[in-house]
This record gives C-alpha cells, structure tokens and sequence, in this order.
C-alpha cells in the first residue's frame, strides 16, 4: 500500500509538471498569436492560436483524468489540484471561445483595412460587430469564472497562476467590452447613416480645469461616411461673449455658478464631468454660430504629439517644424515666453499649429495606420481624448467606455481628485501631483478610508508675467513668492462618504462642501511655492460598498497613476 501511494504521488507529480508545461506552453503561443496580429500576420496568428488551444486541451485533460480527479477530491490535501483544474477550465475556454476567433475577426478589421486614405471603413466595423459581441461576451463569462477559482490551501506557485489569470482576463474582458462598444457605436458616429459634426475643443492643460485643461482653441469636425474634415478652426477669444442656455441642475449650480461656468468659457470646464461641459460648449456654439453640433470631442497637446509620433512632423507657414518631441513644451510653456505680451499673437501661434495638426490628420496620408490607432489608443487610455454625443443611444453607449469620463452614479468605491488653477496663469505646466487611494476591510457597514494628494511645484525661475503671476488670485498674491501656483484641489468622494477632516503638515485645514451627481465634494485652497510641495490627506468615513474602486486620472500634463489599496467587497 506504501509502494502504491508513493507511485501514485510519483504519478501526480509528473502530470502536475505536465499540466505545468502545457498552460505555459499555451500562454507562450497565446502571446505569439497576439505579436503576429499586431504585425497583420493572419497565418501565423492563426497557427499559433491552434497552437494555444492544442496545449490548452492537453492541460484541461490532464487536470480531469481519473488520477486527479480522486486527488482533488481529497479534503485540504486536494485544494490545489482543484485550483489545477478551475485554472485549466478557464484557459481552454479563453484559447477556443476568444483567441481564436479573435484572430479570424482581427484579420477583417486590420488597421490597414480599417483606416485607408484617411478614411475609416465604418461598414467593416458594422459588420464586425456581431461577433465581437459575441467574442466579448465569452470574455465576460470566462472572467467571472476566473473569479470564483479557488485560492490553495498550501503550493504558493499555484496561488500565484490563479492571480496573474484572473488580473489577465479581467484586463483582456474590460479591453474586448470596449472594443466590442466600439464596433456598435463607431459607425454611426462616424457618419455611417448620414454626416456628422462636432465641437473639437482643444484643452490646454497648463492651466488645469476639471476635464483636463482650459478651453484654449475650437475647430468644427465633420464625419461622412467614415471621411473626416475640419473647418472654422479658431482661438478661444472666439466665444468670448458667447452664453450657454443649459440647466444642469441644483447641485452643478450651488458647486460652479459663483465661476459663471455657462456665461464665461474659461471656467465652463471645472466639473471633470465631461458631458457638463460639453453641452455648455454647444450651446455656446448654437448661440454663437447657429450651428446645432451632433457632439462634442476634446483632446489636449500630449495626444497631439502621440498622432504626430504616428503620422510624423508638420511645417508652419513660416518653416518651423513641428514634431512629437517639441509639440508639448511649445504650445504650453515656450509659447509664453515667445510671445509675453501679445496675446493675440499667441492664439494665432496656437491656431496654426492646430490647424496644421488636423490638416496632416484628415488629408488622408497615413503611412502606419497601425502606428496611429496605437496612439489614439494610448491617448484615450491616459484620458486624453473624450466624447459626448447629442444623440440619446450613442451617448448611453459612450457612457460604457473611458472616452465618455463621467463621475458615475453608482455607490461603488470612488476617489476623483480635481485640479484647477486658480490663478489665470500657465503654471500646471509644471505640477507634479500624486495620488494615494486606502480604506479598511469590509467588516462593518461603513469603513475608514483616506485620500491623499501631493502636488509639487516645479515652475524654473525666469517665467514671463503671463504664465507666472496669479491675475486670478489678487488678493493672496502679495503673500507668496512669484509662480507660486494657486490650486482649487476638489475631491469627489464615495456617494454617502462623510469628511472628518483635511489634514495639511499635522494641521486641519478649511474645506467647502458640496455635491457633484449624488457624490460628496471637498474643496481645499491651496498655494504652493515653486520648488515646495504640499500634501493633503482627506480623512473619511465611507459606506462598505460592493465594487472595484476607480481613480480616474484628469489628464494634466504628465501622466498619474494612483496608487489603491482599497479591498474589494462583495454584496
């Protein structure tokens, strides 16, 4: 009996290297198929996904066979052979119902098929959308799988493969939602059933608003048939007496209406709520020009430089070039100092380089469309490019995706921290903020968590008047040195969260209240010296809610990435 059980331990530990070698053997090929896609290799794609579902099988057996089955099925001592098999499951399922007709859809919907002469083909994405909807929702299934495979008890390298699988599903499940959104939205959008047109605001986030930047320059976009044009392109001074006739609510009143957000361009952007402000600016528009806009698209210079980084320089009337590498520090921080004290100069600086930009865009002469997807997609991922439709089902879609960036109504966890310059000058060209996200556990019904926000001025000496000095902020000015960068830091807290205090070098500080689509909003005023740094910690009381908890990022100048330790609670 010894003997037998130490050759059927023998036996379990062979499979186990089995199991082992076929799931990396899968993931490795997995990965290969992926590379080939990228590179427009549909017959490599295709081998290596058969590859990925070939091992997939072997390990999916492996982990049923009689042999472990009975292990499995021994108390504690068989935890991680069930692991074995829940993870085998799930793999197989990703390899057979999502890889591999991913590689099939992948190849019809290849950028170069997709993207031709600068014109997108909206009928291929229609026609695609059946089975990306159908791929996607594989995906979904297959990640709620991948939640409910249990952790071993004992074998940490098992542990280990559960966690990195149920990271990777999740990310490749919310990646084929939206890719999936895309498909169903993108056509009408972009003018599958008739022309369509927006408001394209370029946002300068060198002075910091709630949805990035300040509203610095305008252009109308049209959309027919997938064919993009541009035209009255033209600074912000263009809406200068313009008004909004919108009511957004009690509550967007009481918060931004001492800032006259509707009357005054320059500070209809405060609430990171994009859909607010965009229906301010079409309004503003419609009251400006007559023009009824179908939406609204913001963008800001870093995603300008990821499609120059794509598509290559551009020229200036007067022979300077434009590149990816210059395009940022240019237009939000040289320009300033180019032009110091004729600002109509510098709009008219800024409208050429945008005007050259959106040319270069939609002349149709894209030579890697790949390169160019690449870097919208990079762009819409760091939350630089955003939509608001006027139409009701598009716009429900949208709300699905990053590109619509809403404060959600929903009481899951939630931390989003705003910025905007208080000063009326050019210095968030220069801020380096943080984010930290904590909470406690789930025990009790409502927990402890805080927020804390470092903001550190890095503004060089020398500054002009125009980007330095706080025009906005006259009466505290006399008292800080010159560039010190005067900051609104809101945060728009978890539905029903409570503010103990804001906590600033060990001492309170005053804060306002008020309220932004049933979310709590805290406000500090802040200056920060150049060269110093300050850090405020908002210590909350917040309900236990079920749900992943979300930062979303405003897109400033240089990327944030948050840190969260907030542990997810179930119902």
């Amino acid at each position: 009996m010894l003997l037998a059980f130490i050759l059927f331990g023998c036996w379990l530990g062979y499979q186990a290297l089995e199991v082992k070698s076929n799931l990396y053997a899968a993931r490795d090929s997995a990965q290969q198929a992926r590379d080939a896609l990228s590179n427009v290799n549909v017959e490599e794609a295709t081998k290596k996904a058969e590859n990925a579902r070939r091992h997939a099988q072997n390990a999916r057996d492996t982990t049923h066979s009689l042999s472990w089955n009975l292990a499995s099925a021994v108390p504690w001592l068989g935890s991680p052979f069930t692991t074995g098999q829940q993870i085998s499951d799930v793999v197989l399922g990703l390899e057979t119902d999502v890889l591999t007709p991913s590689t099939q859809v992948a190849a019809a919907i290849s950028p170069d098929r997709l993207l031709e002469g600068g014109q997108v083909n909206v009928q291929l994405l229609r026609d695609a959308a059946p089975e990306l909807s159908k791929i996607a929702a594989a995906a979904t299934l297959l990640n709620a799988q991948a939640g409910k495979i249990s952790d071993p008890t004992y074998i940490s390298a098992m542990s280990e493969a559960r966690t990195q699988l149920q990271a990777q599903i999740s990310e490749l499940s919310e990646l084929l939602r939206n890719t999936d959104l895309a498909a169903r939205l993108a056509p009408s959008m972009l003018g599958a059933d008739g022309r369509r047109t927006y408001f394209m605001g370029f946002q300068t986030n060198a002075e910091a608003r709630g949805t990035g930047g300040l509203l610095g320059g305008f252009g109308i976009l049209h959309f027919d048939n997938g064919k993009a044009s541009v035209d009255n392109l033209a600074s912000n001074i263009a809406l200068d007496d313009a008004f909004a006739s919108v009511d957004l609510g009690p509550d967007f009143n009481q918060l931004y209406g001492t800032s006259r957000p509707t009357m005054d361009f320059r500070n209809s952007n405060q609430s990171s709520h994009f859909p607010y402000a965009a229906q301010i600016w079409k309004s503003m528009w419609a009251q400006k020009s007559g023009m009824d806009v179908d939406g609204v698209i913001a963008v800001d210079p870093i995603a300008l430089s990821y499609i120059l980084e794509a598509m290559g320089p551009v020229t200036l009337p007067d022979g300077e070039t434009i590149t990816t590498d210059n395009v940022v520090e240019l237009t939000e921080s040289t320009i300033y100092a180019r032009f110091p004290d004729d600002q109509l100069a510098r709009k008219q600086y800024l409208q050429d380089v945008a005007s050259k930009v959106v040319e270069h865009m939609t002349a149709g002469e894209v030579k890697s469309p790949r390169k160019l997807l690449d870097a919208l997609g990079k762009a819409l991922t760091e939350g630089r490019i955003a939509v608001w439709s006027a139409s009701p089902e598009d716009q429900q879609l949208l709300e699905e995706t990053p590109l619509a960036h809403v404060v959600p109504d929903d009481p899951a966890p939630f931390a989003g921290v705003v910025i905007s310059n208080l000063g009326g000058n050019k210095l968030d060209y220069y801020l380096r903020p943080q984010i930290e996200y904590s909470a406690d556990g789930c025990a009790g019904e409502t927990r402890k968590s805080t927020v804390t926000v470092r903001l550190t001025n890095t503004a060089p000496e020398g500054l002009p008047d125009y980007a330095a000095i706080a025009s906005g902020y006259k009466t505290f000015a006399p008292y800080f040195p010159r560039s010190t960068n005067f900051a609104a830091v809101s945060l728009v807290a978890t539905k029903g969260a409570t503010l103990a205090a804001v906590v600033a070098k060990n001492e309170k500080v005053p804060f306002y209240v008020g309220k932004e689509r049933g979310h709590p909003v805290f406000q500090v005023q802040v200056g920060i010296p150049p060269g110093k740094s300050i850090e405020l910690s908002f210590l909350l009381s917040e309900p236990t809610s079920p749900g992943a908890p979300r930062v979303p990022v405003q897109p400033l100048v240089e990327k944030v990435t948050p840190i969260v330790s907030v542990p997810q609670c179930s119902k």
